[in-house]
């Protein structure tokens, strides 16, 4: 069976590296022959972060993707990381696509980029565009119940939950003893966490006077993975670069893992790795209850779920102050990873709905 992925970015993106690209290994060993083509190259994505912009490169992108499209009739199905051809017209999208049946895979509500545009003219001639995308796809794989939703009233005729997972083989199973005391930093203060990338590590921005009141009680380090400079006066804050190699050992070294967002349409349709990753490295967690977090968190077992300045400063401080708490919490957490949310419960499910639509096809 011949696949052709058309991923948003490459290894550095973190939507098609998850969504996609770590399925590769497993696919190919079940008899999947994977060509990935990524719309925004690693090069692209740094300048973007950079310049804030893709510039004229952008234009060379869509090139790119529009000739993979007009390969497509050599594969058996289409495999997309939300849409093909971004901003393009929906009919032009349809006409590239036709022959093949393609699946669309979204682990973010990118519909409200179109339908809660500012812009009236973008609402009215792109508001239902990736609805019709949809209703014609073979299947939808969504990262959690909201996109779900949205498909299934899109009329989309196949709808799958498969939520954002990690490797296992990349988190081995962490000893879970005290983490204050395992902690390689100098300082050996305890250590919470965020992962994340420049473009939303404005979120932390909401946790700014949780995080000044508790530091101005007892002392704790943000670890900051992948997020660039961040301005938190009267918290010590720790910037550390990303890449694919560390993450997992700079979140395994630290306490408390943390996932604040905004409870508006987007953040709904966020599908909650960072709180994978964490639990995956046997951290106790604490996020606001928005969309998925509310399905990965269970409150008082897992970690903390944190709608209020208070509920921040409250579950952040029985965290640091209790070590046993962290260990049983975390602990809990990573149970929860191995029995719901690893690729190695998940990449069966995606190679049996590739097999089924191509053998249909």
């Amino acid at each position: 069976m011949k696949v052709l992925a058309l991923t948003k970015y490459g290894r550095l993106g973190a939507s098609s590296r998850m969504r996609s690209l770590q399925y590769v290994p497993t696919l190919e060993q079940a008899g999947c022959q994977i060509t990935v083509e990524p719309l925004l190259s690693d090069e692209l994505l740094q300048a973007r972060y950079k310049r804030g912009g893709y510039g004229i490169s952008l234009l060379r992108a869509y090139g790119r993707r529009v000739r993979a499209l007009k390969g497509r009739r050599k594969f058996d199905v289409v495999w997309i990381e939300k849409e093909a051809l971004p901003w393009w017209p929906l009919w032009l999208e349809l006409f590239m696509l036709r022959g093949v049946p393609y699946v669309l895979d979204y682990d973010d509500a990118i519909f409200h980029n179109y339908d809660q545009h500012a812009s009236s003219w973008v609402r009215r001639f792109f508001g239902s565009r990736l609805d019709k995308l949809m209703a014609k796809s073979a299947l939808v794989i969504a990262g959690n119940q909201y996109l779900a939703q949205r498909a299934i009233n899109a009329g989309a005729r196949w709808v799958e939950v498969v939520p954002t997972v990690v490797d296992l083989t990349r988190y081995p199973y962490p000893t879970f003893e005290t983490h204050s005391e395992k902690s390689p930093a100098i300082d050996n203060l305890p250590r919470i966490v965020w992962i994340g990338s420049p473009s939303t590590v404005h979120y932390l921005q909401l946790l700014r006077k949780p995080l000044q009141e508790l530091a101005a009680r007892q002392p704790f380090v943000l670890r900051v993975i992948g997020g660039g400079p961040l301005d938190l006066p009267g918290v010590q804050v720790e910037i550390i670069p990303w890449t694919e190699a560390t993450e997992g050992e700079n979140i395994r070294t630290c306490h408390i893992g943390v996932m604040p967002l905004l409870d508006s349409l987007w953040e709904r349709g966020k599908c909650g790795y960072k709180l994978i990753q964490y639990m995956a490295c046997g951290l106790p967690v604490v996020a606001s209850g928005v969309g998925a977090n509310i399905e990965i968190v269970r409150h008082h077992k897992n970690g903390f779920l944190a709608n209020t300045a208070n509920d921040w400063v409250a579950s952040l401080s029985k965290l640091l102050q209790s070590p046993s708490l962290r260990e049983q919490m975390g602990a809990a957490g990573r149970i929860t990873v191995e029995e719901k949310y690893s690729i190695q419960k998940t990449s069966p499910q995606i190679s049996n709905f590739l097999k089924s639509i191509a053998g249909k096809h």
